[in-house]
């Protein structure tokens, strides 16, 4: 039987504080929420190595983020016991969950009905109260609840809409990463007022996200 107590700690002494995240409310987090609980009863033996997890199959597949460029991306977040903050893609809801133990409270948006109801139960078992999922279109964002402190996009993107970018609070930051494989930048934003500008921080390659792909372009 594995010893997930034990995985946990290795995952974050191995994989995350090399990554140079090293924040101890970021890695509080990480000790603190049960990965495997996230992914299904086969998967959980898998549940804490560096790699992605696929927990949705199909056109539009969905994965459990590898801890470390997780890890480093929340920490660009930088988020605090006061924010808002608004999940974009949360698939089981790993990533809400931890979270919600740096915010105030989270909104999770999901497309996938099925992944939505198995986050919210997720969370719901695990009490973490100040988050609630909600199923609607990942790149519509919830401006019902907006505007936010802090977005976070689980997965990479070809662009991020500007209709995502409105629901930042003046000083809001997102973080997401555009493009993708080994072409991957992690990006922050930052609204100013009326201005949302954005800077690469590092290469970072992660699973992409269904809904934000650029239309194609048609050459004569």
């Amino acid at each position: 039987m594995t010893d997930f107590d034990t995985a946990r700690a290795t995952m974050v002494d191995c994989q995350i504080r090399p990554a140079d995240v090293t924040a101890h409310d970021v890695l509080n987090a990480f000790e603190s929420v049960p990965r495997e609980a996230f992914v299904s009863p086969s998967q959980r033996p898998l549940a804490y190595i560096d790699e992605d997890i696929l927990v949705q199959q199909g056109d539009a597949a969905r994965y459990m983020m590898e801890p470390r460029s997780f890890a480093r991306l929340v920490l660009l977040d930088e988020v605090s016991r006061d924010c808002i903050v608004l999940d974009v893609g949360c698939a089981t809801g790993y990533s809400t969950a931890i979270l919600s133990l740096l915010s105030n409270s989270v909104v999770a948006v999901e497309s996938d009905e099925t992944l939505a109801s198995q986050a919210s139960a997720n969370l719901a078992e695990l009490s973490h109260d100040n988050a609630v999922v909600v199923h609607s279109a990942l790149e519509d964002g919830y401006a019902a609840e907006g505007p936010y402190d802090v977005i976070f996009i689980g997965g990479a993107v070809d662009f991020v809409p500007d209709d995502l970018k409105s629901q930042l609070k003046d000083e809001g930051r997102m973080v997401v990463v555009e493009g993708t494989g080994n072409a991957g930048r992690a990006m922050v934003y930052v609204r100013e007022g009326d201005v949302v500008s954005g800077r690469a921080i590092f290469n970072c390659a992660v699973k992409p996200l269904p809904g934000f792909e650029k239309a194609a372009e048609f050459a004569f």
